[in-house]
């Protein structure tokens, strides 16, 4: 009797084992591959020093796929690190408008963006990581210097210890309410603490 089903068709021969060219077996999909690879690059060599071509060579992949998925280093790390914000979207939101309210804009920004739950807490997991390990604190430093802090202070025409000294005070507060919990801090509305903080933030950018 032959082995052909009805129909005159051969029937599958049994698998070989054999791979089809393409994707590492058992690897997620392509962004998740380059997000991995993002994450040990950035531990092991800081964000100064990661490459999108560093990237793209530990995930085993091409450049171009890193850019299509991602348009920019300061991108890939905040989607690597889970950050509820990206700098090419804040900065100009941040500096557009009335130079004089620029420090009613961040504190706004700071304090609204912290009240959420779920936006806070991989910035909160990064800050208790870098309590005990020091890559981890010059990875978020110089993320904050070079893709957001003096990005800013070119924009803004100001000395870039202003804006750090700004963003100190404001980073300070959110520690206070969220780590510390320090009452009546901690559950203050945010709409009564803009204009408290914003005056003095204002101050700190104000300047040459």
């Amino acid at each position: 009797m032959s082995d052909r089903p009805a129909g005159g068709q051969p029937a599958s021969e049994p698998d070989s084992g054999r791979r089809r060219p393409g994707r590492r077996p058992g690897a997620a999909d392509t962004r998740g591959q380059i997000l991995a690879a993002a994450r040990e690059t950035f531990a092991e060599k800081g964000f100064d020093k990661a490459t999108i071509r560093g990237i793209a060579r530990q995930a085993e992949v091409d450049p171009a796929l890193v850019h299509h998925y991602f348009a920019s280093k300061e991108g890939m790390f905040v989607a690597a690190m889970e950050l509820p914000i990206n700098p090419d979207d804040v900065i100009p939101m941040i500096t557009a408008g009335p130079r004089e309210e620029i420090g009613e804009r961040l504190t706004r920004f700071v304090l609204t963006m912290t009240s959420d739950a779920g936006a806070r807490q991989p910035v909160l997991a990064l800050v208790r990581s870098a309590m005990t390990n020091d890559q981890v604190v010059a990875m978020i430093r110089e993320f904050l210097t070079q893709a957001i802090l003096n990005r800013v202070a070119e924009i803004l025409r100001i000395a870039p210890i202003r804006m750090e000294a700004a963003f100190a005070q404001l980073f300070g507060v959110v520690l206070m309410r969220y780590v510390v919990k320090l009452e009546p801090l901690a559950s203050v509305d945010v709409e009564e603490l803009v204009p408290l903080l914003a005056p003095t933030i204002q101050r700190y950018l104000d300047g040459p």
